[in-house]
């Protein structure tokens, strides 16, 4: 297997690649969706609210938490997540930047 050759690549490009890759997951999606909507979780608390295994919900914590969009405090034996407000305002910005160029008109295709 060839290497991804990130490094060829310009910081922003890596970031907004990074953004879709967490986004790809539809299970990464409704963790996000389900802590914005409480503002803070407890993990078991997702395992019944998404509808799958412990494990595999603390891997897409793992990767959420890995770029940063959320944050987690233990309390005791659970671990409690939340976003990562100014990570998340700062995704946002990346995003936006990339998604509101516009197509120029050409005769191409």
């Amino acid at each position: 297997m060839g290497l991804a050759k990130t490094e060829m690549f310009t910081d922003e490009q890596n970031k907004i690649a990074l953004f879709a890759k967490v986004f790809g997951h539809p299970a990464r999606v409704a963790i996000l969706q389900h802590l914005f909507k409480i503002n803070a979780c407890v993990c078991g608390d997702l395992v019944n609210e998404i509808g799958l295994a412990q494990p595999t919900i603390s891997q897409h914590l793992k990767e959420l938490k890995n770029l940063g969009l959320i944050k987690g405090t233990i309390e005791g034996t659970s671990v409690c997540y939340c976003i990562h407000p100014e990570n998340w305002t700062a995704m946002k910005e990346v995003m936006f930047q990339f998604l509101n160029q516009d197509i120029s008109k050409t005769d191409c295709c």
